[in-house]
Formats: C-alpha cells, sequence, structure tokens
C-alpha cells in the first residue's frame, strides 16, 4: 500500500488536484460573467432589442440540454490549442447555460418597484442594475450558486476522456500500478474522499455565510 501514496506519486496526483481547482475556479469567474450577462439579455431585452433575448434563450437552453462531456470533445478535436484552455473554454460555455438560469430567477424575484424606485431617482437602468438589482439578486442566489460551483469541480473529472492531466486523470496512472482489489478500492476511496472535502468545505462555508445574511 505503501508504494501507491509514495512520496512521487502524491506529488503527481495532488498536482493533478491543483490543475483540477484551477480549472474550476477559471470556469466559475468566467461562467459568472457570462452568465450574468445572459441572465440580463434574456430577462430585460425587449422591443426593437428583442432579437438578443431571443439569442440568448437559444444560448441556454442548447447548452442546457446537451450533456458537458459532448462539448468537451466537441472543443477538443476539432479546436487546435491547449488542452487545457480548450477545457476551460468548453466548461465555462456549457456552465454559463446554468448559470444564467440562476441568475435570472434571482433576478425575477426582485420586486419590479425597486427598478421604478431608481428611476424615480434619476438613476439610469445601467446604474439600477449595478447598485441595486445585482447585489440583491447574488445575495439571494448564493446557496444556489455554490452548489453549481461543486458540480464544476466533480465534472472535472470529465476531462481525463481527453488527457488533462486532472486530478481523476493523474490518480488513475497510480491506480494502474495497483495490484490487489483492496489497493483498487483504497485508491478509489481515495479520490472520492478528496472531492468530498473540497466540496463539503465549500457547503459549509456556504451554510454559515447563508445564516449570517439571514440574521443580519
Amino acid at each position: 500500500m505503501a508504494n501507491l501514496f509514495s512520496h512521487d506519486n502524491l506529488m503527481f496526483m495532488l498536482a493533478g488536484l491543483k490543475l483540477t481547482l484551477i480549472i474550476a475556479v477559471a470556469t466559475t469567474f468566467f461562467s459568472v460573467i457570462i452568465g450574468t450577462v445572459l441572465a440580463i439579455i434574456r430577462n430585460y431585452c425587449i422591443g426593437k432589442l428583442k432579437i438578443f433575448g431571443i439569442l440568448s434563450i437559444i444560448y441556454i437552453e442548447i447548452f442546457r440540454c446537451t450533456p458537458c462531456i459532448l462539448w468537451i470533445l466537441i472543443f477538443r478535436f476539432t479546436i487546435k490549442g491547449n488542452p487545457t484552455y480548450l477545457g476551460i473554454l468548453s466548461f465555462t460555455l456549457f456552465t454559463s447555460a446554468v448559470v444564467a438560469e440562476i441568475i435570472r430567477g434571482g433576478l425575477n424575484a426582485i420586486p419590479k418597484g425597486q427598478i421604478e424606485a431608481g428611476e424615480s431617482q434619476g438613476f439610469g437602468f445601467v446604474r439600477i442594475l449595478i447598485y441595486i438589482i445585482l447585489p440583491q439578486t447574488f445575495r439571494s442566489i448564493i446557496p444556489s450558486l455554490f452548489s453549481q460551483v461543486t458540480t464544476i469541480v466533480k465534472d472535472t473529472s470529465y476531462l481525463k476522456v481527453v488527457d488533462i492531466h486532472e486530478f481523476m486523470l493523474n490518480t488513475s496512472y497510480v491506480m494502474n500500478t495497483a495490484t490487489t482489489v483492496s489497493q483498487i478500492l483504497v485508491m478509489y476511496g481515495f479520490v472520492a474522499l478528496t472531492y468530498f472535502l473540497i466540496n463539503f468545505a465549500m457547503s459549509c462555508c456556504v451554510r454559515h455565510y447563508h445564516s449570517k445574511i439571514r440574521i443580519a
């Protein structure tokens, strides 16, 4: 058993874990930005701008109704470039659609009177969004948003199929040196425990934050 968790193997697996977290953080960052734009366009582009709202709906529905791994494979084998960057791109485009719907739910929960109140104070639409609507929206969707982040962390394991050296792939290489069933089970347990600890820690932080918000 000690040979599986040798210093070299641990460093190799931790390097994969580091890349997993980098991909997850980058995907979350870009997805929140793109998802926010998509949600705003879908919610507020009406009249002459309705075409943009329709395009955002098409984008969201296409990505939400197709599997993430499909886009990972499409981007990996149709576009030349760094595999890690392509993995982040495919994850971001897919996750942005999901995040957009989460944010749209938060936008719809804001009373229309908030916009009217902003207009009565002489605020333009952009200032109303920045100072009134979006702060309240993000405060209300924190639990749902971080639930999606935990999904992103777990779904990085899909990148194994396109030979990106994230945590799951590197652990699989180490697992290939196992010689008994018990060693394989221990490795699977190690993988499960690692993902669990990361996501459970995030869940605890979100619950703590949400409880403070409710008290406030």
